[in-house]
């Protein structure tokens, strides 16, 4: 459940940077796939972290 809650935060987060800079839909797709990849795996560390405790 971590992993895709940081996935969806990281989307969301990627969107408003690309939307700050004023890009266009393109630009906002693709920053929201990138910091959603980056969110999905700091979360999928994190849930391997909290499982070895």
């Amino acid at each position: 459940m971590l992993p895709i809650l940081t996935a969806l935060i990281g989307a969301v987060l990627g969107a408003l940077a690309a939307r700050r800079r004023r890009g266009s839909g393109f630009d906002m797709a693709q920053w929201a796939a990138v910091w959603a990849i980056i969110g999905g795996l700091l979360g999928l560390i994190a849930l391997i972290i909290l499982a070895r405790l």
